[in-house]
């Protein structure tokens, strides 16, 4: 479970920004580490929200990939705030609070674009911290194991671990057990929308779980699409890329009420809407089952405002979601926000806003700084702009402005027409 993220100088972020998912409400916090379910983000367009899921992503691929990926001599990757020359002689910041089996960790790193600045690893069992493990570039002894509690050959996997390299991911590489704990964390429990990348090919239909269409035909009844069977196909994708492989994907076929019987439809003939309503099937299921952070942007996009309500109550019903999976997501739709739907599905402690300055930084912060009263409309509040994240659009200014642009481009008449 995700309970805390914060970073620096990443994206649209100059400064240094918290999204904290712990309670921050009287009586939600008990002895076991806990975290908000549902996590929404608001923010005028181009304002960072999707920049927020973008730093908490790039970090797991640094986890996952600096120890095998990562070139020797091409330095780190980093997605720096670029709009500020002197950033890049800045670090930039990732740091992750989690919970994992009861026991909660603090992993954090700063990179330059030639290395690892400082790694760290704290846990805390009985809420007092224990150090596992820091590192610091610029120290004499460049890593500190205090109290051996960091078992196994520690110094061997420090020697092995390049400056561009996380010693987590080299430690998981090398099977050091307490190490591949916090990598399989980073691996299995944030999971993103489900769509296939292959080479060459971008984007294809997104894959579905399940060994048969029952596995899933209560998430397609629930989007009422017209949808009465189905069966997983598998099928191979041919790259267009030199060298790369060809893609062997399992897919879902659907069969669609018709006039004359059931219909079925390649992936390719499906609608957008129910393109992006499995893709959510497949992030939903897997991130219930697991237990896991699903990450996704957009959620509204593609789909009616009844379905997103469903799928924010799926994550915030213990019965649904026994495991404590959460959603974190970017939204646009108000209406989640409102009283148009029977039952809320969204509460003020689980919105947060992004707002960025005439300098193009970012900022992010709960719904809850604005104040908003205990009886206040949410939806008419938001829109007003009392909480920020709101376009900041001129009555009028843009219709005069656009006939302006337009006489400006009309042709000049033909003289000898």
């Amino acid at each position: 479970m995700l309970l805390r993220f914060r970073a620096a100088n990443v994206f649209s972020f100059r400064d240094e920004f918290e999204f904290d998912l712990r309670p921050r409400r009287r009586g939600e916090s008990g002895s076991r580490p806990d975290a908000a379910r549902v996590a929404a983000i608001y923010g005028a367009n181009a304002s960072g929200k999707s920049n927020v899921l973008k730093a908490v992503s790039w970090m797991r691929e640094a986890v996952l990939q600096s120890g095998t990926h990562w070139i020797p001599t091409s330095g780190v990757p980093r997605p720096l705030f670029k709009l500020d020359p002197a950033a890049r002689e800045e670090a930039s910041l990732f740091e992750a609070e989690f919970s994992l089996e009861d026991i909660r960790y603090v992993y954090g790193f700063e990179v330059s674009d030639e290395r690892v600045e400082t790694e760290w690893l704290f846990e805390y069992t009985t809420g007092r911290r224990r150090t596992l493990f820091v590192r610091d570039a610029d120290a004499e002894d460049e890593y500190e194991f205090k109290g051996r509690r960091l078992k196994g050959e520690v110094e061997q996997i420090a020697k092995l671990t390049r400056p561009n390299a996380l010693f987590v991911s080299m430690g998981a590489q090398l099977n050091n057990p307490q190490l591949a704990r916090i990598f399989e964390w980073f691996q299995r429990s944030l999971v993103q929308e489900g769509y296939f990348e292959i080479p060459g090919l971008g984007r294809v239909f997104p894959s579905v779980p399940g060994e048969r269409f029952a596995d899933v035909e209560p998430m397609l009844a629930m989007a009422d699409l017209g949808v009465v069977g189905g069966e997983f196909v598998e099928r191979e994708y041919g790259s267009r890329q030199p060298g790369a492989r060809d893609a062997v994907v399992r897919e879902l076929w659907l069969q669609h009420r018709g006039v004359r019987g059931p219909v079925v439809l390649s992936p390719e003939e499906e609608s957008d809407g129910t393109r992006a309503w499995l893709s959510i099937t497949q992030a939903v299921l897997d991130a219930l089952r697991g237990g896991s952070a699903m990450l996704h942007d957009e959620l509204d996009g593609s789909l009616h405002p009844a379905l997103v309500a469903e799928v924010l109550r799926l994550f915030r019903d213990p019965k649904a979601n026994p495991h404590g999976a959460q959603l974190i997501c970017t939204l646009h739709d108000v209406s989640l926000l409102g009283s148009a739907h029977a039952d809320a599905p969204l509460d003020r402690h689980e919105v947060w806003i992004t707002e960025k300055d005439q300098m193009g930084q970012s900022e992010l912060y709960p719904l809850t700084d604005a104040r908003p009263a205990t009886q206040e409309n949410l939806e008419r509040g938001y829109l007003r702009g009392r909480y920020g994240g709101v376009p900041r659009v001129g009555a009028g200014w843009l219709a005069s402005d656009v006939a302006k642009l337009l006489e400006r481009a009309e042709p000049e008449s033909d003289a000898q027409g």
